[in-house]
């Protein structure tokens, strides 16, 4: 049996990013650093660390003389992460349907199972569990550069995920979409998975166009 030890930072890393992709922290606002290592028993200097590196991930945004403040959420990086999906995701989730095994298949059940339950319940962790689902449907393509890039995506999607569904009605039609794609994904029905997908995709963003608009 091997053993993956991460580092501080590492671990500094993914904490602070649920925090930021669960909304704790506020777009726009600025990341108290006494505070927050205080709360998690660290220094300073790990964290910021941990903070440079999400920079470089696109959440968050550093002021010099002002510290780091989370990234807000725009229109314009909304079209560009949605756009770069649009063009790797359908069809590396095509791909993956028909190279996926059995192992791979439950668990893009499971994850669907996790996700539907969330979403109908309006519960936390929506976001994350919708990242989850999308992940797996595409991970078993078999090619490391697109999931890699995707995974970013993903990432930077998160937020705009959550923004998506606050509109009543909106958490019923995300998890009939859902359920469609994976029954297409389950039967290799390469077709059906990359049209679905494309137009699920497609739609999420025309919402969000909408709502990011009425906010300006």
């Amino acid at each position: 049996m091997s053993f993956i030890v991460r580092s501080l930072p590492d671990q500094l890393v993914e904490l602070v990013r649920d925090r930021i992709l669960a909304g704790h922290v506020p777009p726009s606002e600025p990341i108290r650093q006494d505070a927050l290592a205080s709360e998690l028993g660290v220094s300073k200097i790990p964290l910021r660390e941990a903070l440079t590196r999400l920079e470089q991930e696109g959440l968050v945004q550093r002021y010099a003389n002002r510290g780091f403040f989370v990234s807000p959420l725009t229109a314009e990086e909304a079209e560009e992460v949605f756009a770069l999906r649009l063009k790797l995701e359908p069809e590396a989730a095509a791909k993956a349907a028909k190279r996926a095994t059995k192992e791979e298949r439950q668990v893009a059940i499971s994850v669907h199972d996790t996700l539907f339950r969330a979403t109908n319940a309006h519960g936390d962790g929506v976001g994350a569990f919708n990242r989850a689902f999308h992940l797996a449907l595409i991970r078993p393509c078999r090619q490391g550069i697109t999931v890699v890039f995707l995974e970013r995506l993903h990432v930077l999607s998160e937020r705009y995920v959550r923004k998506h569904l606050e509109p009543l009605g909106r958490d019923e039609r995300a998890n009939e979409e859902h359920q469609k794609l994976l029954d297409a994904w389950l039967e290799r029905d390469t077709k059906q998975v990359s049209s679905q997908l494309h137009q699920h995709i497609k739609q999420t963003l025309e919402d969000l166009r909408r709502q990011l608009a009425a906010e300006r």
